[in-house]
């Protein structure tokens, strides 16, 4: 009575024989085992001349024929695949390289420009808004500036304010100012100086809350208190927020009227992070407006620290002079970024890379129809389609840049063929007597080596 583990060893080689080996079995050489198109396992020797199908690489035999398969005529096995390598490079005669199109480029070295192209959004100038407010609690009394978006110049008025602390500030002054003419020709030079001061004290008092020096002399000489006070704008500019309306109640602190500058704007551009490497502070950009053929020139001025959390991108700031006021606040244009250029450096034409995700590769064009797959490491990409080879490429390398996608689905053909081969090497025993040579191999083969077979 066979032992358990004969008996499991017979069942699996039985089942393996009725559904596997009609379709595939192992030929065994002097290279080892490898898969082979027959019903049952034979010998081949080492000088025989294999074959393949196109479609179905797994498919060997070792006289013509066709593929039992897809019917495919089968065609002869190239050295480079007939058994285990550790070359990667694959071969392919000439007539088939002119059929598939393939065509190399010189690896060399070469200056990268790029142009950034994108879209900038016109904002106001922070430095150029200004904020009107009250010093001091009061209604409205009468608005000069009613509208949002009027132009107004330095000194005009705004609007009138009543003030209970501006009447006592009023009368404290002219107080002061009649006591200091009281006090001007005495005798004790100590009293006169004290009215003096007094009187300054008033009249700045005045001027801190915004009242202006014509007002202040207006008041000194007519010795007449105002109702109400006018506020100036102190800068030219456009009305751009207008919180307020006639006879309201404002508070002290409280924001009137929002002044912008727009003589000088700011065009922010928005970069994506991978062309943050690109954009420098002082290099040219050119503004295209929708109505002008003829771009504005200016230069960037900062490249803001930091991303936008919403559109993943980095602001670029471009300082404009905008005299005849063609630039508007909030209006889309089109920036172009003119980047510095990058001299001197390994380049190769982008269309060569294969982007597999975390690798890029190329391939490399060796001698006697060889091709090479070559891990690389990509730097700046220029426009005219060229991109910087940090390592993995030598100057005047041959890199395929059409077709390269064939070569590669070749190359990973090929590896896994080595692949197969490798783990099914089995040694063949050193000797065997007559009747062992012509029995049944797989009566033959040893426990070990169908284990390590079957593995």
């Amino acid at each position: 009575m066979p032992n358990n583990a004969t008996w499991s060893l017979t069942l699996l080689l039985t089942v393996m024989q009725v559904l596997v080996f009609p379709v595939f079995h192992f030929e065994q050489n002097s290279k080892g085992l490898h898969l082979d198109w027959f019903g049952e396992l034979s010998v081949a020797h080492a000088d025989n001349h294999q074959y393949t199908c196109s479609m179905h690489p797994f498919v060997l035999q070792d006289e013509p024929g066709n593929c039992p398969i897809c019917g495919m005529t089968l065609v002869p096995v190239r050295s480079d695949l007939s058994g285990p390598s550790n070359s990667k490079a694959i071969s392919i005669d000439p007539v088939t390289q002119q059929n598939m199109g393939i065509r190399s480029a010189t690896v060399g070295r070469r200056s990268l420009h790029r142009t950034i192209r994108t879209v900038g959004l016109v904002g106001y100038e922070e430095s150029r808004q200004y904020s009107v407010n009250s010093k001091t609690d009061g209604w409205i009394e009468r608005l000069y500036v009613n509208e949002t978006g009027k132009f107004v110049k330095k000194g005009e008025p705004l609007l009138e304010i009543y003030s209970p602390e501006l009447i006592a500030a009023q009368e404290e002054f002219l107080l002061s100012l009649r006591n200091s003419t009281a006090l001007k020709n005495n005798t004790i030079p100590d009293m006169s100086a004290s009215a003096d001061r007094l009187l300054e004290s008033s009249r700045k008092r005045l001027r801190y809350w915004d009242i202006s020096e014509q007002q202040i002399n207006r008041l000194a000489q007519s010795g007449e208190v105002l109702k109400t006070l006018v506020l100036h704008a102190t800068y030219d500019g456009i009305i751009t927020q207008k919180k307020v309306v006639q006879g309201m109640f404002v508070k002290a602190g409280m924001e009137l009227i929002q002044v912008s500058d727009i003589s000088s704007v700011w065009v922010y551009a928005d970069i994506y992070e991978n062309e943050l490497p690109w954009a420098k502070a002082g290099q040219k950009a050119k503004v295209f407006l929708p109505y002008l053929s003829e771009p504005i020139q200016g230069s960037v001025s900062t490249v803001y620290p930091y991303v936008d959390p919403k559109t993943r991108t980095i602001k670029v700031r471009i300082d404009l002079a905008n005299n005849n006021l063609e630039l508007r606040p909030d209006m889309y244009v089109s920036v172009y970024l003119e980047a510095h250029a990058v001299q001197d450096v390994l380049a190769i034409p982008m269309e060569a890379v294969i982007n597999s995700g975390n690798t890029k590769r190329v391939f490399l064009a060796l001698a006697d129809g060889k091709f090479e797959p070559r891990e690389v490491e990509l730097g700046l990409q220029g426009d005219k389609g060229f991109v910087e080879i940090i390592s993995g490429l030598a100057e005047n390398d041959q890199v395929v840049i059409s077709a390269q996608f064939l070569l590669d689905s070749e190359s990973t053909t090929r590896e896994a063929i080595q692949k197969m081969w490798k783990p099914k090497t089995i040694t063949p025993p050193a000797t065997q007597d007559a009747q062992g040579a012509n029995a049944d191999p797989i009566k033959n083969d040893s426990k070990g080596s169908l284990e390590e077979l079957f593995k």
